[in-house]
Order: structure tokens, then C-alpha cells, then sequence
């Protein structure tokens, strides 16, 4: 009895001990160290097991950015020409150069040019050229006061309307040299009608060109025209003058 029970005892604790070689050899023996648990598997998989480590997103920016500047960098530090002008030295004197150009035009534009045509001695402008007309003021009414040299209604209304046709003729760039003066002569019934006469001096030489073309009728008259036609429509007003009704000759 006491036999049996030994041997019984002996194979129990000779299984137990194979079975646990066999589980523990099944378990792992050819896995290589480093990859036995769940926790060292991710950590392989996420370092990856071949030993090398993924960038980040910001390390990929990062390295992009320093990159460029390289580049950049590169670029400007190159020769353009010589050997020793670089671009970055050529990019910071173009704004000089196109500020020094600018000044530069404006002080000619500064400069006023005169026309050798401006430059004339009106002491020398001996010869008369005398024009007479006559235009309606359709704002007044006639009176007999007008008619009087002492009138001072007169006097104000000739004294007007000859700074005003003195104006136009000053003020013109081709006839301005030789005006003298305006006078009005006559005041008479019909609205009132003005008679006038323009008073034009020019120089001893090239007379007859200045009598065909500058100082012709039709010039004076086209002046005096056109600005007759660009005053303000007011009948009402005292010197408003008729266009239509200028005459000259």
C-alpha cells in the first residue's frame, strides 16, 4: 500500500513539472527581447522596431522654414557683378537711387521756363493799332443823364465796362504785350448801346505779320468774344453785355 502511494506521488509532481516546461517554452521562447508584452509591442510599433523615430509636424515645419532662410540667404549673398557687388547691396541702393531720382526731376520741374517769346521791351512798342466797336447792355434802361460827361452814372458805368474789356485784353496770353487801354466813347439810346475803342501798340519791326495774324481784327475780336460768351447769363445785371451784339473794325 505504502508503495503505490509513493509512486502515484512521484508521477503528480513529474507531470506538474513538464507541463509548466511546456507551457513556458510555448509562451515565448523565440520571441525576440524587448517584444513580450503588449505594453513593449506598442512601444515598438509606435518608435517603429527597425530603431528609427518619425518627425513630429512642427520638427517638418520647423526644418522648412530654416530652409528657406538658407536660400534666401543664399541668393542675396550671390555676386552680380564685379567681385564685389552682391544683390543684397544692389537691392538696398535702389531705393536711394529711385528717391535721388524723383528730387532730381522735381528741381528741374522747379525751374520756370520762359519763352524767349516772353522776353520783350515795351518801350519799344511805338506803332498804334486801333480797333473801334460798339455792344448792347440789354440790363439798363436809358436815361438822359447818360448822355451828360458830368453824370456821375456815367462816369461809373464807362469807368466799369472799361476795366472790364482792360481785363479780358490783360489777361490774354497773346495779346497782353501790346493792350494799352480801352476807352468807352459814346453811351446812346436802344437798350444802351456802347461805343468803344481798343487801343493795341507793337514794335516798329514785323509789323504787317503782327497786323495779318496777332493784332489782326479777327483775333481781338475772337477774345473778345469768347469771353462775352463765358460771362455769367444776367440780363438784369448792369454790365452784362450781349454777345451777339459786339461789332468791330
Amino acid at each position: 500500500m505504502h508503495i503505490v502511494d509513493v509512486e502515484l506521488q512521484e508521477l503528480k509532481t513529474n507531470g506538474s513539472d513538464a507541463l509548466e516546461s511546456l507551457v513556458t517554452t510555448g509562451n515565448g521562447d523565440n520571441h525576440p527581447k524587448g517584444c513580450e508584452e503588449t505594453s513593449g509591442l506598442l512601444s515598438a510599433q509606435r518608435n517603429g522596431c527597425n530603431g528609427e523615430t518619425m518627425p513630429s509636424a512642427t520638427e517638418a515645419i520647423s526644418s522648412s522654414k530654416e530652409s528657406a532662410v538658407h536660400r534666401v540667404k543664399r541668393e542675396l549673398g550671390k555676386v552680380v557683378c564685379g567681385g564685389k557687388v552682391r544683390l543684397w547691396m544692389v537691392l538696398l541702393l535702389l531705393p536711394v537711387v529711385l528717391v535721388a531720382v524723383i528730387l532730381i526731376s522735381l528741381s528741374l520741374c522747379s525751374v520756370v521756363y520762359r519763352d524767349p517769346d516772353d522776353k520783350f521791351n515795351r518801350s519799344t512798342f511805338r506803332v498804334p493799332r486801333l480797333f473801334n466797336g460798339s455792344f448792347v447792355l440789354p440790363g439798363l434802361n436809358f436815361t438822359e443823364d447818360l448822355l451828360s460827361l458830368s453824370s456821375n452814372r456815367r462816369r461809373d458805368l464807362t469807368g466799369d465796362l472799361q476795366g472790364k474789356l482792360s481785363n479780358v485784353y490783360t489777361s490774354s496770353p497773346a495779346l497782353g504785350r501790346y493792350f494799352s487801354k480801352a476807352e468807352i466813347h459814346t453811351l446812346r439810346n436802344g437798350s444802351v448801346i456802347a461805343e468803344y475803342q481798343l487801343t493795341f501798340f507793337m514794335p516798329e519791326e514785323h509789323q504787317e505779320q503782327l497786323k495779318n495774324f496777332t493784332l489782326s481784327r479777327k483775333m481781338v475780336y475772337n477774345v473778345l468774344r469768347q469771353f462775352l460768351y463765358a460771362q455769367d447769363r444776367a440780363a438784369s445785371s448792369a454790365l452784362y453785355i450781349d454777345p451777339v451784339s459786339l461789332e468791330l473794325s
